[in-house]
């Protein structure tokens, strides 16, 4: 058997098409968000029509911001997310900075989401007994196979993805078969202080966390066959589908009971269940969990370590992490990225660690939305094989909105931000040293 050459060590495989881009949208944005967040909403904002428009005005937001990235995912085809077309338009140390701030987050997203999915686990199969073993057990499944190829990842992260949108669409019949109330009927005006204004940006915020993950087919631009077409075509396929199921559920729910049953509710989906199925709800619901998150779980799994082996290939992570096995599988790099998982499960840090990132998240988009005026600018006749649509109207209204979320982030959570501009001042010094390693 021929052994690798040192290149296709560090190459990776151009096996992936829009299926997998569809399945890894789906799969890395529903979460358990769709099913909690419900209940946000409907304490905030008291009638059908503004409960509804806030969601759609989330996926546009999502819709923009892929217009966007689809662009910069086409013109720099190399796998590991926004990291690098930030890198490539606004030099080494933004990169850096979103570099590690992502994949730091998404292995601590990891955590949480194994450890959720082993909290409803344990309630179904007492016998198991431990929720970090769960947690645990999850991440090293997952891992297992991510290992053998990229080809046996793609195929887990379908498979888990078709699963959970069987499990939603089968929600949402059940909702609209059985309940039996018209959802646009007047159900409550909420008591609160402020104003309508307020209370719908708060809500916009919920939804925008719970649409987040709409940009994860860009972690794999390298590896997705022809690139230049099919990943504007998953980004913008995988991002109507999630519009569709979130306005379908919602507008399920409200088929089953008012706004005000759900208003408040940590677990609307559960309260809704209850409501169709009486004790066997929350079995039901449970099911319904763990099967959404397990996809969830996976697409972090893949995506984490695209970042580390983008980064060690541009010299600002160690070295290693540039190698490839013979399944097309950055394997060192997913095996640092599952023990850093791993390590937040055991420790229980995985929450601070998100929380403290969470800056970081809208803050990305922000500096990506940006590179794409200075790219355009700087690299006019470059090749792009995916211009987006409407720029620089559409590219600046995702961009002012992110900046306007992100301002709202830092005034609502001024500990963590201030934590976040904490970890931003000392990165400074961590990439110099970084860049002066790689020097030598």
């Amino acid at each position: 058997m021929p052994v690798p050459s040192a290149s296709e060590r560090h190459r990776l495989f151009a096996v992936l098409g829009v299926t997998f881009g569809l399945a890894v949208t789906i799969g890395n944005t529903i979460g358990g968000g769709i099913l909690r967040t419900p209940g946000i909403i409907a304490s905030e904002l008291p009638t059908f029509w503004l409960f509804l428009a806030v969601w759609i005005i989330g996926g546009l937001y999502a819709l923009l911001g892929a217009n966007a990235l689809a662009e910069l995912g086409t013109m720099v085809p190399r796998s590991g997310g926004q990291y690098v077309f930030v890198r490539h338009g606004l030099g080494d140390y933004m990169g850096f900075i979103v570099g590690w701030s992502d994949w730091i987050s998404t292995c601590g997203t990891t955590a949480a989401v194994s450890i959720v999915v082993g909290e409803y686990a344990i309630v179904l199969f007492p016998q198991l007994r431990s929720i970090e073993a769960i947690a645990l057990g999850c991440v090293a499944v997952l891992t297992v196979i991510q290992w053998m190829g990229t080809k046996w990842g793609s195929a887990a992260q379908n498979v888990t993805s078709a699963m959970k949108a069987f499990v939603l669409l089968l929600l949402i019949g059940a909702c609209f078969w059985l309940g039996a109330r018209n959802p646009m009927e007047t159900s409550f005006e909420p008591e609160r202080e402020g104003s309508l204004l307020l209370a719908f940006i708060i809500s916009l915020q919920a939804v925008i966390y719970t649409y987040d993950g709409w940009s994860a087919v860009i972690y794999f631009s390298e590896e997705v066959k022809e690139a230049g077409r099919n990943i504007p075509k998953a980004m913008a396929g995988g991002i109507v589908s999630v519009i569709a199921i979130y306005l379908l559920i919602n507008v399920g729910f409200l088929r089953v009971v008012p706004l005000g049953t759900i208003a408040g509710e940590k677990l609307a989906a559960g309260v809704v269940a209850q409501h169709l199925f009486g004790p066997s709800g929350d079995l039901i619901i449970r099911v319904v969990m763990i099967v959404a998150l397990l996809s969830a779980v996976s697409s972090n799994v893949l995506m984490a370590p695209r970042v580390l082996f983008a980064m060690a290939n541009d010299g600002l992570f160690w070295r290693g992490a540039r190698e490839v096995n013979k399944g097309g599988t950055p394997d060192i790099a997913l095996l640092i990225s599952s023990v850093l998982g791993a390590a937040f499960i055991v420790t229980g840090t995985f929450e601070n660690v998100i929380a403290k990132l969470a800056f970081f998240f809208v803050a990305n988009y922000t500096l990506s939305f940006a590179t794409l005026f200075v790219l355009r600018r700087r690299e006019p006749d470059a090749v792009r094989p995916y211009r987006a649509w409407g720029h620089p109207f559409t590219t600046g209204i995702a961009l002012l909105a992110s900046v306007a979320f992100l301002i709202g982030a830092v005034i609502g959570d001024r500990t963590n931000s201030l934590w976040s501009l904490g970890i931003l001042c000392v990165s400074y010094p961590v990439y110099l040293l970084v860049r002066s390693r790689k020097a030598s």
